[in-house]
């Protein structure tokens, strides 16, 4: 799937070793930046969303999120983040693979964690307003382009997808990612994948990262902000 033998213990134990959240307790900055687009009361995935920074972020803006991430570290610290933020969990009123725990922001947003494979998640059971696509890239071409046939069911029309991953110079950089050239971004591969979608932000750029210990330093950056039909 991903270069990993076994991609869940793998993940597991870079959470476990980590030192506080590994990617840090910070939203990332594409998705930041596009603050004024989010509507309270919409509907947000957060695929591979690790231990939770993007979903608990989303959900204190008063979004409803579903969040899920292969690791079972992970999700337990993102539930732990949740807490920490003021969250108040309740009994679970969604039925979808690996749920492990539901809550209500103090915002008026909600969160739904899971423990669930990327590989194999229901799209069609998350209809969202808003895909928050954040770095996600030890998915190989085919499962990528399986995960963006799901982006492309489970968004809503005229709904948003927020995406960013590393591009080509990320190889030379070597300050985070897969390391294989064939999992990466341009920005022609995003806009083949979503032909006819409208581009409403996007860059491609080099730039100074410093998310958590897992991203930190020069890194070549592909992000785009895109619009599913009407």
């Amino acid at each position: 799937m991903n270069g990993f033998k076994d991609p869940r213990t793998t993940w597991n134990k870079r959470y476990a070793s980590a030192e506080g959240m590994l990617f840090g307790a910070e939203p990332n900055g594409w998705l930041a930046a596009q603050r004024a687009r989010l509507l309270a009361g919409s509907r947000v995935l957060c695929p591979a969303d690790g231990d939770g920074r993007n979903g608990v972020w989303l959900a204190s803006l008063g979004l409803h999120a579903v969040a899920f991430d292969l690791a079972d570290v992970g999700v337990e610290h993102a539930m732990a983040h949740a807490r920490a933020n003021g969250f108040i969990e309740r009994s679970p009123t969604a039925s979808l693979p690996g749920l492990r725990a539901c809550f209500d922001s103090p915002t008026g947003g909600s969160l739904v964690l899971c423990c669930a494979d990327i590989a194999h998640w229901p799209w069609e059971q998350t209809p969202a307003d808003l895909i928050a696509a954040i770095f996600f890239q030890f998915a190989d071409p085919a499962l990528r382009s399986q995960i963006f046939k799901g982006f492309r069911q489970s968004l809503r029309p005229g709904g948003l997808l927020v995406i960013e991953g590393y591009g080509m110079r990320q190889l030379a950089y070597k300050t985070g990612g897969p390391g294989v050239a064939e999992n990466l971004y341009t920005l022609g591969l995003l806009g083949e994948a979503f032909h006819g979608w409208s581009v409403l932000e996007s860059r491609d750029c080099d730039a100074e990262l410093a998310e958590g210990t897992a991203h930190v330093g020069a890194s070549h950056i592909i992000s785009a902000v895109l619009r599913k039909p009407d």
